[in-house]
């Protein structure tokens, strides 16, 4: 929820920035609940981007959601549909991140996890809410804030168990995303470099058991 804190108020002031409310962010967080996304969204309209292309890059970046779903899919066996729905829509990169490693203790359920979610949508929500609040109070450069993403991710990376495996991950991924943004693929680049990084850890593995 600190970290939410930390992402959510530099998204607040650049939606502040095209002239959303505070009331506007909340319900666009409670309703979207993207980072990423919402990040994007700004920064775009900002830049003069049309609507479509607005539309198109973030449904990219967020079709990574869809690896999220097949992860958490394995504890989600004998859960109720309407459980598994709530719990389902409240996923994002970081509540992820956390509920995997405590589902892999063996001693956590759906409920709990979706717990996680609902107090990180709330602190995210409420945190894009007093950014946009602080943007019409003080003047803040909105770049300081483009780094917020990027210190969540690493964050998380570093709170992985350190393996071979992972290093190749970590390693093909990285180039993956920069080669296809180098060749024009800026919107896919995130969900198609993870594809790789995942496709490059499974082969690490069937090699490893060869």
């Amino acid at each position: 929820m600190a970290g939410y804190v930390a992402i959510g108020l530099p998204c607040g002031l650049m939606e502040q920035q095209i002239g959303m409310d505070a009331l506007q962010a909340l319900m666009l967080s409670f309703v979207f609940y993207s980072g990423a996304g919402q990040f994007m969204i700004p920064n775009m309209m900002l830049a003069g981007t049309p609507l479509l292309t607005i539309i198109a890059s973030v449904s990219f970046v967020n079709s990574r959601q869809i690896l999220y779903s097949a992860s958490l899919s394995q504890f989600c066996q004998g859960v109720s549909k309407k459980l598994t729905f709530l719990f389902a829509g409240g996923v994002t990169d970081e509540s992820y991140g956390v509920n995997v490693q405590q589902f892999l203790t063996g001693r956590w359920n759906v409920a709990n996890a979706l717990l996680v979610n609902l107090f990180s949508v709330s602190s995210w929500a409420f945190s894009n809410a007093a950014g946009v609040l602080l943007g019409n109070m003080i003047s803040i450069p909105v770049a300081l804030g483009s780094f917020a993403m990027t210190s969540i991710f690493i964050c998380l990376l570093c709170t992985q168990k350190l393996t071979s495996t992972t290093a190749v991950v970590v390693i093909v991924t990285m180039v993956s995303v920069l080669f296809f943004k180098f060749v024009g693929l800026s919107g896919p680049a995130i969900l198609l470099g993870a594809c790789m990084g995942v496709l490059a850890g499974v082969l690490k593995g069937k090699v490893m058991k060869a």
